[in-house]
C-alpha cells in the first residue's frame, strides 16, 4: 500500500492548499469582492499599457483577456500560488476567475506578479469559457520576456491563440511561468 503522503494526489492537493494558504495574504480574500477586484484589474491594465505600450495593440486585436492583478507565489520545496482576477471582453467584465498553481522541486522563496492572457481567438475564448477549469500549459506565447522586454505585436498575434504577459514581480523567487496554472470561475 502506497503513503498517501507521497502519491501523486497527495501531493498535487498537499501543494494546492499550501500555496492558497501562503498566497491569500494580500489578495483580497473575505474582503469587497467584485469591487476590490474590478479596481485592481483597472490599475494593472494601467500599469500594463504605460510600462509596454505594444499591449494596446494586443488588447484592441483580442477577443478578451484575463486579467490577474495579484498572484502569489511561494515556495519551500512544495510550492504554490494563489490570486483573483477578472475576463474582460469589449472592455466589460463577463466573469471572475481564481488561479490556482501547485508545484514541487528544488525551490525556495516567494514573490508576486500580474499577468493577463489575451485570448487573441474566438474559439481560444469559448474554450476557456466553457471549461470547468482550464489549465495553462507550455503552448503559451509570452509578449514580455523575463528582462521585461515588450514582444512586437504583429511577430505573435499571427501564430498564438492565447498570449500572456507577466510583469510587476516582486520578490525573491526566480522566474514566473504560468506552465500548469489552472483558472476557475469564481463568485467573488
Amino acid at each position: 500500500m502506497s503513503n498517501p503522503i507521497y502519491s501523486r494526489r497527495g501531493f498535487t492537493l498537499g501543494a494546492m492548499a499550501a500555496g492558497t494558504a501562503l498566497a491569500a495574504c494580500g489578495n483580497g480574500v473575505g474582503g469587497r469582492g467584485s469591487q476590490l477586484i474590478d479596481a485592481r484589474v483597472r490599475a494593472t491594465l494601467n500599469e500594463m499599457y504605460n510600462s509596454y505600450p505594444n499591449t494596446v495593440q494586443l488588447a484592441q486585436k483580442s477577443n478578451g483577456m484575463l486579467v490577474m492583478p495579484l498572484v502569489t507565489e511561494a515556495g519551500l520545496g512544495l510550492g504554490g500560488a494563489y490570486g483573483r482576477g477578472a475576463l474582460l471582453i469589449d472592455d466589460i467584465t463577463v466573469d471572475y476567475y481564481s488561479v490556482v498553481k501547485g508545484s514541487g522541486g528544488l525551490q525556495i522563496g516567494a514573490q508576486q506578479y500580474a499577468h493577463v492572457l489575451f485570448f487573441m481567438t474566438e474559439d481560444a475564448l469559448m474554450s476557456f469559457r466553457r471549461s470547468p477549469g482550464w489549465a495553462a500549459g507550455a503552448n503559451l506565447e509570452y509578449v514580455i520576456s523575463d528582462r521585461g522586454d515588450s514582444v512586437e505585436a504583429e511577430t505573435t498575434t499571427a501564430l498564438a491563440p492565447v498570449l500572456a504577459a507577466v510583469f510587476g514581480r516582486a520578490g525573491l523567487r526566480i522566474g514566473a511561468t504560468l506552465d500548469g496554472t489552472k483558472y476557475t470561475r469564481i463568485i467573488p
